[in-house]
C-alpha cells in the first residue's frame, strides 16, 4: 500500500514537471520587472510627438455638432479612443464619434448584428456606409462609414428621451455627411 503511495506520488512530480517543461521556452533578453526597464523614463508619455492624437475629436466643431442635432451647445465630454459630446437644446443628446483606424465595416456591421441591432444599407457621401438601431433604444441611431483614409466612423446620437423625435437616423447620417465632405 505504501509503495503504490509513493509510485503514485512520483508519477504525479513526473506529469507536473513534464507539464512546466512544455510551457516553457527561452527567449532572447533581458528580463525587467513590471514597470521596470533602464531607468531612464519616469513613465510619462510625450504627447508632443504624436501631431493629430485629438485630431479625430476635432474634426466637426462643437458648434456644427449641436446645430446637427438641433441643440444649441456641444459640450466636449470625453476626448480618447472615442470622442463624446453632451448637446443642450429642447432635448439633451449625447454624441459619439470614433475612428478605429484598422477597422472594418463588414466586421462592424456583423458586431452590430450580434448585439441584436438592426442595420440597413446606406451611401452617405457617395460611400459605403449602415444605420445601426437598438430596438431598447428607439431614439438612438448609429451611422458607420468607410474613411476615406483607412477604416472606420461612426457617429452614435442619442436623445436621453425614450421616444424618438422624428426620423433617429437623420443627425448621425448628416453629421457623417459633414465629416465626409471634410466639415462644411
Amino acid at each position: 500500500m505504501m509503495r503504490r503511495r509513493a509510485v503514485g506520488a512520483v508519477l504525479a512530480m513526473l506529469a507536473v514537471l513534464t507539464l512546466l517543461a512544455g510551457c516553457t521556452r527561452a527567449v532572447d533578453g533581458d528580463a525587467t520587472s513590471i514597470g521596470g526597464g533602464d531607468g531612464s523614463s519616469d513613465g510619462n508619455v510625450d504627447t508632443d510627438r504624436y501631431d493629430g492624437l485629438m485630431y479625430e475629436c476635432e474634426m466637426l466643431q462643437p458648434a456644427v455638432i449641436a446645430k446637427t442635432v438641433g441643440g444649441t451647445i456641444a459640450e466636449p465630454g470625453f476626448y480618447g479612443a472615442i470622442c463624446r459630446w453632451v448637446v443642450n437644446g429642447p432635448a439633451i443628446t449625447d454624441v459619439t464619434f470614433n475612428w478605429f483606424e484598422w477597422g472594418d465595416i463588414e466586421v462592424e456591421k456583423s458586431t452590430a448584428k450580434e448585439l441584436g441591432y438592426t442595420t440597413e444599407n446606406i451611401k452617405v457621401a457617395s460611400v459605403t456606409a449602415f444605420t445601426q438601431r437598438n430596438p431598447a433604444r428607439p431614439a438612438s441611431c448609429g451611422v458607420t462609414a468607410r474613411s476615406p483614409d483607412r477604416g472606420v466612423y461612426t457617429w452614435w446620437v442619442e436623445p436621453r428621451t425614450a421616444t424618438p423625435i422624428g426620423d433617429p437616423c437623420a443627425a448621425p447620417t448628416r453629421l457623417m455627411e459633414l465629416l465626409l465632405g471634410g466639415g462644411q
